[in-house]
């Protein structure tokens, strides 16, 4: 797993999220989480918990099968990975 490969699995995404005036940054990557910002108006959404969930880390799992999960910068540096 490389960032490019992130970055092309975040990709996929980002129409979907572009589309509500929203986006996605790679913040890093560790021991197969990766962790990302929401920006936009996703950064504020109370909807950005299942967006993160059922559909970045979903598809990003689909990408790259060795990415356990996908998380935000705040939990990312809460759950001392």
């Amino acid at each position: 797993m490389n960032e490019e490969q992130i970055e092309a699995a975040l990709d996929k995404v980002r129409p979907v999220l572009r589309a509500d005036d929203g986006d996605i940054e790679l913040v890093g990557f560790k021991n197969g989480i990766v962790q990302v910002r929401l920006t936009g108006a996703c950064s504020a959404c109370p909807m950005a918990p299942m967006t993160l969930k059922q559909g970045v880390e979903k598809v990003v799992k689909a990408e790259i099968p060795e990415i356990k999960e996908v998380v935000t910068a705040y939990q990312f540096e809460e759950g001392g990975c």
